[in-house]
């Protein structure tokens, strides 16, 4: 796998984590954990887009 197909997966997971967040904020029986847990992974995500396109 390339580099920016990598990266490509990378922001389309980053993108389906932002959208999974955005839902789960607005659902009235709402998960704290879940939401924290979500944004988590979105900022790993995040920091290894940063690392790959700053190499």
């Amino acid at each position: 796998m390339t580099i920016a197909a990598h990266l490509q997966e990378l922001r389309r997971k980053h993108e389906t984590l932002s959208s999974l967040v955005d839902q789960e904020q607005r659902s009235p029986a709402s998960d704290a954990l879940r939401i924290a847990e979500l944004k988590k992974q979105k900022l790993k995500l995040k920091e290894e887009i940063a690392r790959l396109t700053h190499s």
